[in-house]
């Protein structure tokens, strides 16, 4: 499949014409190859962002819904292109692709409805005869950046609110899934988006750091937001730290899921496989810690290791519940965090093997804080079990991370479990729930090296707007 950038909502190349590839992750055949961007390409999607703002800023919300709203429908509409085109890029499963459609047009849907929920306020001044109002204004042009686990919610997430308060948007795609990106882009632009006012730029792997450092020095640019790894979040923030550009990131994870000892155990164990390995375990709020009270550890580990040893992986393309990792070299990563853990003491309680890219449920049990896959975010299907003994070691345990994007709480007294839930320091954290879950309406982001802001719901308009004082003032007397 050969892909263009979309400027001005229409296909173009490269001005100098160059492309890359992506290969499938399974079978290492060629499925894409995109348009790649060098700075010239970057300041003719910039200027078209930029023009097109003027206009696009002053529409009234009913059109902005409208445009959303169909742009959900014919997103569901195309849904086995989108499945055709992520399993062949990212070698993710017919379901996972699937819900990625499903939750995608609701986040497009969610952001219809904030149209009308950009407000502002009427303010009390000491000033006689004025009135003060706070009003929410479109920033101007604004740089999503999305990454390729999640490719339709997290694409479309990083561009649906900011178009429904009024912003022009540039979608930069993922290297690994510039296909499903421009897919993307090309749903909105047939919705009846404007010209301009929805962009989207690809470039090549090596050329990533000089288009995103111009994407974000561009003076048009006024607003980015980052979904990746913690390690280029903090690249992006010091990049828009030195234009004085706000930034929305959200970022790396290593999610605890901690078991009580009144936990009900056949519940945990289900919530701790989906939340495990739900896409090969590549979400960052995958559960990434099985903290679990040492009383009923032996009992849980029995029946979570049994339920991996059950799920079926190979090529996504058959009835599989784990599809291929990204690329052969994660799933070499999952072999050194295994080989790692035995060394020193781990007990592969299931799975430990892979076939290329391809890596089984793997529980790893007695793991401690010597061990890599402790505090590394694996990113993949190979979870560790730590025992603790009672909620303040566990609670302890859980925090022992830089990151602090999602949590979860196993346990039957609800009250307990809710005060050891306000104890953990992370943006999102459920009581007897997976640590893997997203509603578009709900304030979704984490603290620490998890990232700052938040996106969904009422939450990320402050995100996309500015706040401004505006006032309206009669006559009155001066001093001078």
């Amino acid at each position: 499949m050969d892909i263009g950038f979309i400027i001005d909502g229409v296909a173009e190349a490269a001005i100098h014409g160059g492309t890359f590839e992506r290969r499938d992750p399974v079978t290492g055949r060629v499925v894409t190859r995109a348009a790649a961007a060098s700075l010239a390409d970057v300041a003719k999607v910039v200027a078209a962002a930029a023009a097109a703002f003027p206009a696009w800023s002053e529409t009234g919300p009913g059109l902005r819904r409208a445009l959303l709203l169909k742009a959900a429908d014919l997103l569901e509409a195309r849904a086995a292109e989108f499945t055709r085109t992520m399993l062949e890029e990212t070698g993710s499963t017919a379901p996972w692709a699937g819900f990625n459609v499903h939750l995608g047009a609701g986040i497009l849907r969610e952001s219809a409805a904030l149209t009308t929920q950009i407000t502002g306020d009427v303010i009390p001044s000491d000033k006689p005869d004025v009135l003060a109002l706070a009003l929410r204004q479109p920033a101007g042009v604004v740089l999503g950046m999305a990454p390729w686990n999640a490719p339709v919610i997290l694409g479309v997430r990083a561009i649906a609110a900011a178009l429904a308060c009024g912003n022009t948007v540039i979608l930069r795609s993922s290297e690994l899934c510039p296909a499903t990106h421009h897919l993307i882009g090309a749903v909105l632009n047939e919705a009846g988006f404007p010209k301009g006012v929805v962009n989207v730029l690809s470039s090549a792997p090596a050329d990533a750091s000089a288009v995103v450092e111009a994407l974000i020095a561009a003076p048009a640019v006024r607003r980015i937001n980052f979904t990746g790894s913690t390690r280029v979040g903090r690249i992006i923030a010091k990049l828009a730290a030195e234009h004085l550009k706000p930034v929305l990131l959200e970022l790396g994870g290593k999610a605890p899921f901690l078991v009580l000892d009144d936990a009900d155990l056949d519940q945990a164990v289900a919530a701790a496989a989906f939340g495990a390995f739900l896409n090969q375990g590549q979400i960052c709020m995958s559960s990434e810690r099985f903290i679990v009270d040492e009383t009923v550890a032996d009992a849980f580990v029995a029946k979570l290791a049994a339920r991996a040893a059950a799920l079926p992986a190979g090529d996504p393309r058959g009835h599989v519940v784990l599809g291929s990792l990204i690329d052969p070299s994660a799933a070499e990563t999952m072999d050194s965090l295994i080989a790692d853990a035995v060394a020193q003491g781990a007990v592969v309680a299931a799975g430990g093997t892979r076939e290329g890219s391809i890596v089984a449920a793997t529980i790893l049990d007695h793991v401690t804080p010597a061990m890599r896959i402790y505090r590394e975010e694996s990113f993949g299907p190979v979870k560790p079990v730590i025992r603790v003994r009672g909620a303040d070691e566990a609670v302890r345990v859980a925090n022992d991370t830089e990151y602090g994007l999602s949590a979860a709480v196993f346990g039957q007294d609800v009250r307990r479990a809710l005060a050891v839930a306000r104890r953990i320091e992370s943006g999102i954290c459920h009581i007897n729930g997976p640590t893997v879950a997203d509603e578009p309406q709900m304030p979704f982001g984490g603290m620490k090296a998890s990232g700052y802001g938040r996106f969904g719901g009422r939450a990320v308009i402050e995100a996309f707007t500015d706040l401004r004082w505006v006032t309206i003032e009669g006559p009155q007397t001066y001093p001078f």
